[in-house]
């Protein structure tokens, strides 16, 4: 039996197979070696002294075990196993105190390693339980500090240090390995009981039984000093397989938060808050530490890159969350019509949902749409073993996935749809413009070159001292870097010439030519035949290869998504009039004289030779967000009306699909609408923010009455193994 304000303290001294002092415990060796002695506090006299091996699943001994402990394989193998001699450690304990009269004790070690460190990651590894004695214990390091402040940092305490400053005089080689330890510990302890100290063991150390969830909040304070990031988890890892790696360290309440990557899947890895520094500190020797087959990596992270996954700010979300000691499920792939009801039917009464309907979080859009996730609170894990067992079953004609989640991840979740617009925020004001001097040629003139390997940390001026005196032949505006879909450089570039004679010399000059230490390939070419390659097309010696797909270009930070009638770009960038990206929409009747495409130019990026463009496959935009663009309407409709045209030209019939499998193309989508009069350049594959494919994807038909029948009789089918969903737009 324990007690804060015991009137016994066992001390305990115990040792691995590997590391010894201050790394014990750091290399997951298991313990082989318990020694432990009775002291009464009141009386000051002590029990039998005992000495219990441990036979470890691997016997194996490291070098600098066998040389301090002067233990050896083969008196292992005869001894029990840490749960039997755990066992009769709390038989002896309390022979002890019976003889002694007492009743109650508190463990008391060197240091935290032999609690924090050994005894509960081995005990969670083998699957059994510790008894109540062990997650309150004293720290003797602690304790002496506190009795003599003016002794070495506790950090830096030892046994002999301790013994040593209040004048103990011991030999270790007279005493068995851990025998020696205990005798001193306990003559240490004698020491600080005495009048001249009369230090009191009423403050010890707590370990927590178990995690406890609970929402965070963005407005609170994280010291940095107590958050870690674990790499390498299994992505199917809950908060409690988290706590379970870190048992023995005190994780905050809420302080587990798992990392999503930009689908909202979970990336294999976690941030982890604990209650105070030394905690963390103790986390971070647990680094490449086994969670099953794997092993985790630990490194110190920030505060605020943990507010930022854990953190929130949403009243509705801060509700569900606030019924603590809730197990959460994360409910994925859920119809775009499913209701409360529908959800409670799902689940059924063998997984009674807490509170009813309040108990039920669905996630949606900024615009209120739902986005097929939801999130349930069990009030049990038996509730939750039930639900999870639904997996991958059917409602309506899609089916469910289901996994454990955390309070950090419906914050995450919630986070990433709710406080990101689907778009770009544009900046304000947009004003129509004249059409600028200077534009990209659409025709077959060559009077342009491509630059192919330029090293990726090249910029303006590095291309343009690698021209040399050609500089002065360069088009005003008429350099343009081309950056890959993560908007980082390509390694590729087009500049336009005034001449095709300037831009002939140019090419058979600067062709191989060293930049830094790469040589650069330059090849002359067409306005028309660059346009092809900033739409994703590619150009060499051998030709013109298509494009994947034939799309807008984008110009970083904002976007070109949408025909219109005139370029508009915002007020502050109209004083440079820099030249739209692509003079005429990709048809195979434009003509030079076809409207241009919107495209947003931000300020700082509007000057002479600094016009930097982006092919990205699909743009992360939708028609139905048109109302998140930041143009005030009466300066959007001014510029149609300046031309007389539509503002969105749309032939035929649009026709949104939703639930297509990730690896979907153009061909899966044809063939999906096979009969239906389509070709590629009907199709529009949409992405997310990192230039991933989303499952949605936008189609246009030739008439209304098609793109219903489409509805009608394809709505609901399968393409793959996912159901897919249509909705006329």
């Amino acid at each position: 039996m324990t007690a804060s304000h015991s009137d016994s303290l066992v001390v305990l001294f115990g040792a691995t197979a590997g590391a010894y002092g201050a790394k014990l415990g750091s290399d997951e060796r298991e313990l082989i070696l318990l020694v432990w002695q009775v002291v009464d506090l009141h009386s000051k006299k002590v029990g039998t002294l005992h000495k219990s091996l441990v036979k470890a699943d691997n016997l194996e001994i490291s070098d600098q075990c066998r040389e301090v402990s002067g233990l050896a394989p083969e008196g292992l193998s005869k001894a029990e196993p840490l749960d039997r001699v755990l066992q009769q450690f709390s038989q002896l304990v309390a022979s002890d105190l019976k003889l002694l009269g007492r009743s109650s004790y508190t463990l008391c070690t060197d240091g935290q390693l032999l609690i924090r460190q050994v005894l509960h990651p081995e005990a969670s590894k083998k699957n059994f339980l510790l008894s109540d004695c062990f997650y309150s214990f004293y720290d003797l390091r602690k304790e002496f500090h506190t009795c003599y402040p003016n002794s070495a940092p506790v950090k830096d305490q030892t046994i002999k240090s301790m013994a040593e400053y209040i004048g103990l005089e011991t030999d270790e080689t007279e005493e068995d390995f851990g025998v020696w330890q205990v005798k001193t510990m306990v003559a240490i302890i004698f020491s600080m009981l005495s009048e001249t100290c009369n230090c009191r063991f009423t403050d010890p150390e707590t370990v927590k039984y178990k995690y406890e969830t609970g929402p965070c909040s963005k407005s609170e304070a994280v010291d940095s000093e107590t958050v870690i990031r674990a790499r390498g988890l299994p992505w199917q890892s809950s908060d409690q397989d988290i706590a379970r790696f870190f048992k023995g360290l005190n994780i905050a309440k809420g302080g587990v938060a798992l990392c999503l990557n930009a689908q909202g899947r979970r990336n294999g890895e976690a941030l982890v808050r604990f209650v105070n520094p030394e905690q963390r500190d103790l986390a971070l020797e647990r680094h490449k530490h086994h969670m099953g087959s794997r092993y985790i990596e630990v490194y110190k992270a920030t505060g605020e890159e943990f507010l930022k996954i854990a953190g929130g700010t949403s009243n509705e979300v801060a509700q569900f969350l606030s019924k603590e000691n809730q197990v959460i499920i994360r409910m994925r792939g859920l119809p775009f019509t499913a209701t409360l009801e529908d959800v409670l039917g799902f689940l059924g009464p063998e997984c009674p949902v807490t509170g009813g309907k309040e108990g039920l979080l669905f996630v949606k859009y900024p615009d209120g749409r739902p986005t097929g996730d939801a999130f349930v609170l069990f009030s049990c894990e038996e509730y939750a073993q039930n639900a999870l067992k639904k997996h991958k079953e059917i409602l309506g004609k899609r089916y469910i996935e289901l996994f454990r989640s955390t309070a950090a991840e419906v914050q995450q979740v919630l986070n990433r749809y709710l406080s990101t617009p689907l778009i770009p925020t544009l900046p304000t004001p947009i004003i129509p413009v004249i059409p600028p001097p200077y534009t990209i040629a659409a025709g077959s003139i060559r009077d342009c070159v491509r630059l192919r390997g330029l090293p990726y940390t090249a910029g303006i001026d590095d291309i343009l001292e690698f021209m040399g005196d050609a500089t002065a032949d360069i088009k005003p505006h008429g350099v343009h870097m081309v950056l890959n879909q993560q908007g980082r450089p390509s390694g590729d570039a087009f500049i336009q010439m005034k001449s095709s004679d300037r831009a002939f010399l140019v090419a058979q000059k600067c062709h191989k030519k060293m930049m830094k230490d790469r040589y650069v390939e330059v090849f002359q070419c067409s306005g028309e035949e660059m346009n092809f390659v900033l739409m994703g097309g590619t150009l060499n010696r051998s030709g013109l290869s298509p494009p994947p797909c034939k799309l807008p270009c984008l110009s970083p930070p904002a976007y070109a998504a949408f025909q219109t009638a005139a370029a508009v770009i915002p007020a502050e960038a109209a004083l440079y009039q820099p030249q739209a990206l692509l003079s005429t929409t990709r048809t195979p009747q434009a003509s030079a004289a076809a409207p241009p495409t919107v495209t947003y130019y931000p300020a700082q990026a509007a000057q002479l030779y600094m016009n930097y463009t982006a092919y990205y496959p699909s743009p992360p935009v939708s028609p139905t967000t048109v109302g998140y663009i930041a143009a005030p309407p009466a300066a959007v409709a001014a510029a149609a009306s300046a031309t007389h045209t539509p503002m969105l030209p749309q032939p035929g019939a649009l026709v949104r699909m939703q639930g297509l499998p990730y690896n979907t193309g153009m061909k899966e989508i044809l063939s999906f609408f096979q009969g239906y009069q389509l070709h590629t350049d009907s199709i529009l594959v949409l992405y997310n923010f990192s230039g991933q494919p989303s499952g949605e994807a936008l189609v246009t038909f030739p008439s209304l009455d098609l793109a219903k029948k489409a509805v009608a009789e394809k709505n609901g089918r399968l393409l793959g193994s996912r159901y897919i969903e249509l909705y006329l737009v």
